[in-house]
């Protein structure tokens, strides 16, 4: 059965996500869609996907397809970089099994995702996820040397208006959990007020809440207009020489952002504001906590993520795991135990990676944190 409906397309994913009406056909160039990606397409409630490159290829498991697929919604891949020259945005197309007809031209021939391709390329990336964890070890491990500095150093900070010393915060990262993380800690939200802190594309899955994000922190490239234009305060996300892309759009909306210069993720940077302001403890909602959740967005490690969480771990807790404590109102004693066995799966890597004097050298600094030197 032919589909038809006007196309919409970006070879960015998220810059589409930004414009893309309801009952659409999007046209993206995104190879091995990632699970948010596939959800918030899902969202704007698309007619079908239409893929220059190849959705799934293999080489690590990703379940954006198969959302897709699972929602009905039909996904060709493969159609080649062309279909960005041939198409205009709005205009008319009709997805015809892996064809793309524009009126009575076919502009392009690709493959009808099916279950089966799906059970195939899963199958292959199982196979290679032994050789994909070494990888991923070694690169993260190898960075996280080079990037030390997150850890020893403490960054210029941006001056807000916002306080965050000696209270929570709840940093929302729109993953591929966070609105099961975020209903499981609104009780917690409603009775403690913490401060909310969104990065990028979380300030909206606040809002679908009903909550309105304090700050807003990120490259600001997956984050709505009606988001930043909530009255959170905006601090843009820079690399360390200073550059920051996120600039030239809010100061096209005439927004005044501070600008936070750090390396690592947009999500690393919201954690440091948060830490280094003084909270007392911080919940991070919607994070991506996996191998294969860093690989689906392009991610080849997590060496600033680890850095960033061995140095805040004493006070970051996790969204999965706030409902059951908060509910059950346990002693100090309890969470300390609690975060700390979250701690073993990193020794556990650091053990097998890491030379013994490395090893103690990164645990003397997170010692010296915790004690305050």
């Amino acid at each position: 059965m032919a589909i038809r409906a006007r196309a919409y397309l970006d070879r960015s994913t998220k810059r589409l996500l930004l414009r893309l009406p309801a009952r659409s056909i999007a046209v993206v160039a995104h190879r091995d869609l990632d699970s948010v990606a596939a959800e918030a397409l899902l969202d704007r409630k698309v007619l079908a996907v239409v893929n220059a490159c190849r959705s799934a290829t293999g080489t690590f498991p990703n379940r954006g397809p198969e959302l897709l697929l699972k929602a009905g919604v039909p996904l060709v891949d493969e159609v080649g970089e062309g279909i960005f020259v041939q198409l205009k945005e709005g205009d008319w197309i009709e997805v015809r099994g892996g064809e793309i007809w524009r009126k009575n031209v076919c502009l392009a021939r690709g493959h009808l995702v099916s279950p089966e391709d799906l059970a195939k390329s899963a199958l292959q990336a199982r196979r290679h996820l032994d050789q994909q964890l070494e990888r991923f070890i070694k690169n993260t491990l190898d960075r996280a040397l080079q990037e030390k500095d997150l850890i020893l150093s403490r960054p210029t900070l941006p001056a807000l208006r916002t306080v965050l010393n000696r209270r929570h915060a709840v940093v929302v990262v729109r993953g591929p959990t966070f609105r099961a993380d975020l209903k499981a800690i609104l009780p917690y939200i409603r009775e403690m007020h913490p401060v909310l802190v969104a990065v990028d594309g979380g300030a909206d899955a606040l809002l679908e809440f009903g909550l309105k994000p304090d700050l807003i922190v990120g490259d600001m490239d997956s984050v709505s207009d009606q988001a930043l234009l909530c009255g959170a305060e905006l601090v843009v996300h820079a690399y360390p020489d200073g550059r920051a892309p996120g600039l030239e759009r809010l100061r096209g909306m005439k927004c005044r952002p501070a600008v936070f210069a750090t390396t690592g993720t947009s999500e690393d940077a919201a954690l440091l504001l948060a830490y280094h302001n003084g909270c007392e403890l911080i919940v991070l909602v919607g994070s991506h906590s996996n191998m294969v959740e860093f690989l689906e967005k392009g991610r080849p490690g997590m060496a600033s993520t680890f850095l960033v969480r061995l140095l805040i771990g004493s006070i970051l807790v996790d969204a999965k795991g706030v409902n059951q404590l908060y509910r059950l109102h346990l002693r100090p004693a309890y969470l300390v135990s609690f975060l700390a066995a979250g701690a073993l799966s990193a020794v556990t890597i650091l053990l097998s990676s890491l030379h013994w004097q490395q090893l103690l050298a990164l645990w003397g600094i997170k010692l010296r944190l915790l004690l305050g030197f």
